[in-house]
């Protein structure tokens, strides 16, 4: 046999053994005869001199990276909404039912580990990606390559991008403990700084696994259901995890989550849950997303661990909208995984529900596993005191202002915290990507050099940075290169660097899609504002709020005379159609196109689309079953356009 040809006999008989191990959980040869044929193939190698890219002797890297180079996703990534009890669950299905047609529901494990994608390109592993901030990640490519259920190769050719969760087993982070010089606390830390080491070498001894859910991109092929994007993975030798079931209603859900509940700590893996995908595909983009998580799937939580501990004082902390929050210091201890010196307490009215004091035991619970939180009391002491809110702000001194349970400082512009956190938000990745800008930096330059607004950054100097503390050449010139380049920016980046109450990433770009240009959004009026889809009265009446406020008015001012240029959103279109500078509704059922289909559609003939219908409504575009933003457009006379006529203004414009 040719020595190239039984080379690429041996990868793929390895890869066929490793996809029947890990995704099948059905062996057919033993441990021996598995390391037999793998050290054939490094014989052959070496013999040869011929080491194919996707050689699974290449999942042990020899080269130690300099440092992790950040990439940003093709399609961004989202995070979960959570419930945790079984009226909220139902509540859910029930609305989903109601948007999705009656749709079945995929459950699966949540699992506890590391968000990675990977990428595929003609069969063979490309790329792969950690999560980052869903926007933006690190490329672990040589890191994730040393995990053996990833696979080298697989059938499908197409470009592809999967999600999952890097994980270590319970048993695997046992054997590491006997032998390790520094034992790891927990497998979810294990994996993280496996992933996150320099060294793929050192990846490789953790012995880390992957489990794939979901399909990102998938080029050439659609897909109906979850279920089938879950067969297509394990078609393609990806390790899905061993739960996977298809439920008709609350009851059979209700019954998955307290079956695998009941047997969670008996996994060699950890899972935090369980999640809920409504199965048919088709209905997602219309159910659609928030900036934070798909409307279309839930994460039912596992009951939280829960510990005791001191809390031995209170801190009252000023964040940027000069709310007042109360945090609780607490005697350090070990929850999840994480050693918890600090919890929330929300508010005035929370600590007096939660009967807790200064000096007394109290109840702790990683609340979602992220944010800490003092759930009650656990016991009084004899020098237990009272927590008395402060009258005046612990930052400048200013008299606090309360409404409701919550505490304000109205000092927004004399009061440090709230100046730091303003600018270190300004300058943050989403936003202006200030880089080497932390909040440290920011308090260092309000108190050496008179930093007392936004637009102070964009006087600072080279020579001012060089002159502080522990700053030397390169950092200085990090730093100030980065505000230079900031100076030229994208609106919907600018509008989240502003900090507007309630205008997260998504609706600064929802707003700069809409309007263009900053001015445009300036001189919008309060229904303008509100008639963009998932924009409400609320919202709308912060940011038309904001640009009326005279202190903000002259901010903006400052910081476009110091140079700071955005550039006009560019909505690409064809020439001139009936839907140019038009906005159009769309409500109901399409019959041929899908809702995200047919706003880019709109957008493309140079129209915009909104969520409500006002008076500054051209079009409603109206399927089957439309309800009242239809009523609506009759009593205002706006034109209602059909699905046909909808298909013949495209095809005019082909």
């Amino acid at each position: 046999m040719d020595k190239l040809h039984e080379i690429k006999e041996l990868i793929s008989q390895i890869e066929k053994h490793n996809k029947n191990y890990y995704v099948y959980d059905a062996p057919t040869i033993s441990d021996s005869e598995y390391d037999k044929l793998y050290y054939r193939l490094v014989d052959l190698e070496q013999e040869t001199g011929i080491v194919l890219p996707y050689s699974p002797t290449q999942r042990v890297g020899d080269t130690v990276l300099e440092g992790f180079s950040k990439k940003q996703h093709e399609v961004n990534l989202y995070s979960l909404n959570k419930v945790r009890d079984f009226s909220d669950l139902q509540k859910w299905i029930s609305d989903m039912k109601r948007l999705a047609d009656n749709t079945d529901f995929a459950v699966e494990y949540k699992f506890d580990g590391l968000q990675i994608v990977l990428e595929y390109e003609n069969g063979y592993y490309k790329s792969a990606t950690t999560r980052g901030n869903g926007v933006i990640g690190e490329e672990v490519t040589k890191q994730v390559q040393t995990i053996r259920s990833v696979p080298m190769t697989i059938p499908f050719k197409g470009r592809l991008l999967v999600q999952g969760e890097g994980m270590m087993s319970l048993p695997n982070l046992e054997e590491y403990n006997k032998t390790a010089s520094e034992k790891l606390k927990n497998a979810r830390n294990a994996v993280a700084g496996a992933i996150r080491n320099l060294d793929p070498r050192e990846t490789a001894k953790r012995k880390l696994d992957y489990y794939c859910y979901s399909i990102l991109l998938c080029e050439g092929k659609e897909f109906e259901t979850q279920k089938q994007m879950h067969e297509f993975l394990k078609e393609n030798g990806f390790q899905t995890g061993k739960y996977f079931k298809i439920c008709e209603d609350f009851e059979a859900v209700k019954k998955c989550i307290e079956e695998v509940d009941k047997v969670k700590s008996k996994l060699d893996i950890l899972i935090d849950g369980m999640v809920l995908k409504i199965n048919k595909v088709a209905p997602r983009t219309d159910i659609g997303w928030t900036n934070k998580f798909p409307k279309w799937a839930m994460a039912y939580k596992f009951e939280a661990q829960e510990v005791s501990t001191m809390l031995n004082d209170v801190l009252w902390q000023v964040g940027r909208s000069g709310r007042v929050t109360p945090i609780a210091l607490l005697e350090p201890v070990e929850l999840g995984g994480a050693t918890i010196s600090r919890a929330t307490l929300n508010n005035i009215e929370d600590i007096e529900r939660k009967n807790v004091f200064i000096s007394s035991r109290v109840f702790l619970r990683r609340s979602n596993e992220v944010i800490p939180e003092v759930m009650g009391l656990a016991e009084k002491l004899p020098n237990s005191k009272e927590i008395l809110p402060p009258e005046t702000c612990p930052s400048c001194g200013e008299r606090l202002t309360k409404k409701g349970p919550l505490l304000f400082c109205t000092n927004h512009y004399g009061c440090k915290e709230q100046i730091v956190d303003r600018i270190t938000h300004y300058a943050s990745r989403n936003a202006m990507n200030i880089e080497g800008f932390s909040e440290k930096t920011v308090s260092l330059v309000y108190d050496k050099l008179n930093v007392r607004a936004i637009s102070d950054i964009y006087d600072l100097t080279y020579q001012q940075f060089l002159e502080l503390e522990s700053f030397k050449e390169k950092k200085s010139n990090n730093i100030f290169t980065s505000i230079e380049k900031s100076k030229d920016t994208e609106l919907a980046r600018f509008l989240f660097a502003l900090g507007i109450g309630e205008v997260g990433i998504k609706t600064a770009k929802d707003l700069a899609k809409n309007f263009e240009e900053l001015e445009n959004i300036q001189n919008a009026t309060r229904e303008e504002l509100a008639s963009i889809r998932d924009i409400g009265e609320v919202v709308a009446d912060k940011i038309y709020t904001f640009f009326k406020n005279e202190d903000n008015i002259k901010e903006l001012n400052n910081l476009f005379k110091k140079g700071v240029k955005i550039r006009k959103t560019q909505i690409k279109t064809s020439n001139n159609s009936i839907f140019t500078e038009k906005t159009v509704v769309l409500t109901g059922t399409l019959n041929n196109f899908s809702r995200k289909e047919a706003e880019e559609i709109i957008e493309s003939l140079g129209g915009k689309t909104a969520g409500s219908v006002s008076k500054k409504t051209d079009f409603v575009l109206a399927g089957e079953n439309a309800g009242s933003k239809l009523d609506k457009a009759k009593e205002l006379g706006v034109k209602i356009l059909s699905e046909e006529e909808f298909k013949i203004i495209i095809n005019q414009n082909k």
